[in-house]
C-alpha cells in the first residue's frame, strides 16, 4: 500500500496556509504550532513546517512557557531546525515574557474640552502654522489614537471627511473630538471652521459615531463647540 503523498505547504488551500490565515482571520484564529511555523518558514523532509513545530510543542507538553526554557542545541536536535530557527523561536518566547511583564501605558481619558486642549498642547502650543487633528476614543471614553488631518489651513477642501471616518472606523472609536490651533491667537471660529465642525458631525452621525467637540486651541485658552451648545 503506498503511503499518502505529503503536500508542500504551497499546495495547501490558501486559507489554511499560516501566513494567509493570519491576514484572513487574525493572529488569535491560529495554533501555537502554526504562529511558530510563521517564524521558521520551512520544515522538513518528512514534515510541513506545522507538523515539526507540532512536533517541537509536544516535546514540551505544549506548554509556552517550557518552549521559551530550551535550549538552541535543545532545539537543533529536531530536523529542520537550525541555529537560526532556535533563535528566532527562543527570541520570540523572550518577547512574549517582556510584554507580559511590561506595565501597560496608562491611556488618557477625555471627560470634557479641557482634556482635549492639554491632550494637544505639547503637539500645538508653539506651532506658526495651522495644524488640524482628530482624537479618536472608545465606549469609555478613553483615547484610542490621534491623527494629523490637515496642516496650513482648516478650509473645507484641506480635510477629507471620508479620510477621517475610515480611520474611526478601522480603529472600532465610538467618538471622537476635533482639535485645530490658530496661530493668530484669535479663539473664535471662523465660517469655515463652523462648515467644517457641522459637516463632520453630520457624516459621522450617519455611521454611529460621536462628534463629541471641536476645540479651537491657542495658546492663551481655546473655544469649545460642546462648551458652547453647539453639538
Amino acid at each position: 500500500m503506498n503511503e499518502p503523498l505529503k503536500l508542500n505547504l504551497r499546495q495547501w488551500a490558501p486559507e489554511d496556509r499560516p501566513r494567509e490565515k493570519m491576514m484572513l482571520k487574525g493572529a488569535k484564529a491560529l495554533t501555537n504550532a502554526e504562529l511558530l511555523a510563521i517564524l521558521i518558514h520551512t520544515g522538513n523532509t518528512e514534515d510541513s513546517v506545522v507538523a515539526l513545530t507540532q512536533r517541537v510543542l509536544a516535546s514540551c507538553r505544549n506548554s509556552l512557557s517550557e518552549l521559551g526554557k530550551l535550549s538552541v542545541e535543545e532545539l537543533c536536535s529536531f530536523k529542520g531546525i537550525g541555529r537560526a530557527k532556535a533563535v528566532a523561536i527562543l527570541a520570540a518566547c523572550e518577547l512574549g515574557r517582556r510584554r507580559k511583564n511590561e506595565e501597560p501605558a496608562e491611556r488618557k481619558v477625555i471627560h470634557n474640552s479641557q482634556d482635549v486642549y492639554d491632550y494637544y498642547y505639547p503637539l500645538l502650543a508653539d506651532l506658526q502654522n495651522e495644524e488640524c487633528h482628530v482624537l479618536f476614543v472608545n465606549q469609555a471614553a478613553v483615547v484610542i489614537d490621534s491623527m494629523k488631518v490637515c496642516t496650513g489651513g482648516i478650509a473645507d477642501a484641506s480635510v477629507d471627511v471620508r479620510c477621517v471616518l475610515r480611520e474611526a472606523i478601522l480603529k472600532r472609536a465610538v467618538a471622537m473630538a476635533m482639535c485645530h490651533n490658530h496661530p493668530s491667537g484669535n479663539r473664535h471660529p471662523s465660517q469655515a471652521d463652523n462648515e467644517l465642525t457641522r459637516k463632520l458631525r453630520g457624516a459621522a452621525s450617519m455611521m454611529d459615531i460621536r462628534l463629541i467637540d471641536h476645540v479651537i486651541f491657542t495658546d492663551r485658552g481655546y473655544y469649545s463647540y460642546a462648551d458652547e451648545g453647539i453639538l
